[in-house]
C-alpha cells in the first residue's frame, strides 16, 4: 500500500510504501561521545547497543551526526544509532535519521538512564515528560511530541546530596559491572521485541523485569 503521510507536524511529507515502512524501526541509545564517558552511567543507551552489535557481530560505522549499524532479524529492519551530538543535543540526529529513513514515529525506540528506578529495572513507556533528561528533552523539542517510545534503564540515586552530576558522569561500581551483561541480555531481548511483538507487547512482557 502506498500512503502520503507527515512524520512530524511542520515537517516534510513522504510518499513511502507503508508496509515497507512498518517493518523499520529506529533504535537509539543516548550517550555522549568520547573515551571519558564510555563506561559511565549516563552511557547505558550506548552501552546497550554497544553489547547487541557485539553479540550479532555488528560493525558501526561513522555517519551523520552519529555512528550506524543495521539488523535484521524476522523480516525487521533495526537501524540502531549513537548520535554524536552529545546528550543535550540528541533531537537533532533522532530527527535527521527518521527523516532520511523515512521510518514512522511509532517505530522510534529511544533507550536512556533513570535515576527514579533501581539498578538494571526496566520501563517502557509510549509516553511521558523528559523527567529532567536533558537527551529527552532535546528529543521532545525536535520532533514537537512527547509521544514517542522511550525505554529506561534504572541506574539508581545512589548518591550524595549535590553529587548527581558526578553519579551520572561515574563508572559503574565493581558490583554493577557484574550483574550489567545479563541486563543487557535482557536489553537485547526487548529491542527484538518491540520490533516483532509490538510495543503493548513488549511493555506487558518486560516493565519491572
Amino acid at each position: 500500500m502506498i500512503r502520503f503521510f507527515n512524520i512530524f507536524k511542520k515537517r516534510e511529507t513522504f510518499k513511502i510504501d507503508e508496509t515497507d515502512s512498518m517493518k523499520k524501526f529506529l533504535i537509539v541509545g543516548l550517550g555522549n561521545i568520547g573515551a571519558q564517558y564510555h563506561h559511565t552511567r549516563h552511557n547505558i543507551g550506548f552501552k546497550v547497543l554497544d553489547f547487541f552489535a557485539d553479540k550479532e557481530s555488528l560493525t558501526f560505522t561513522t555517519d551523520k551526526l552519529g555512528d550506524v549499524t543495521t539488523y535484521k532479524f524476522k523480516g525487521r529492519t533495526f537501524i540502531f544509532l549513537k548520535p554524536s551530538t552529545f546528550m543535550n543535543l540528541s533531537g537533532k540526529s533522532v530527527l535527521y535519521w527518521l527523516t532520511k529513513e523515512k521510518i514512522p514515529l511509532e517505530n522510534l525506540l529511544v533507550i536512556t538512564d533513570d535515576l527514579n528506578l533501581p539498578f538494571g529495572s526496566i520501563r517502557v513507556k509510549t509516553k511521558g515528560s523528559d523527567g529532567g533528561h536533558n537527551g529527552l528533552k532535546d528529543i521532545q523539542d525536535k520532533l514537537n511530541t512527547s509521544t514517542y517510545n522511550r525505554f529506561r534503564f534504572g541506574i539508581s540515586d545512589e548518591f550524595s546530596q549535590g553529587r548527581q552530576v558526578d553519579y551520572v558522569l561515574g563508572d559503574w561500581t565493581e558490583d554493577e559491572n557484574k550483574l550489567l551483561p545479563e541486563r543487557l541480555e535482557k536489553a537485547m531481548e526487548l529491542i527484538k521485541s518491540f520490533g516483532t511483538a509490538g510495543m503493548n507487547n513488549t511493555m506487558n512482557s518486560f516493565n519491572g523485569k
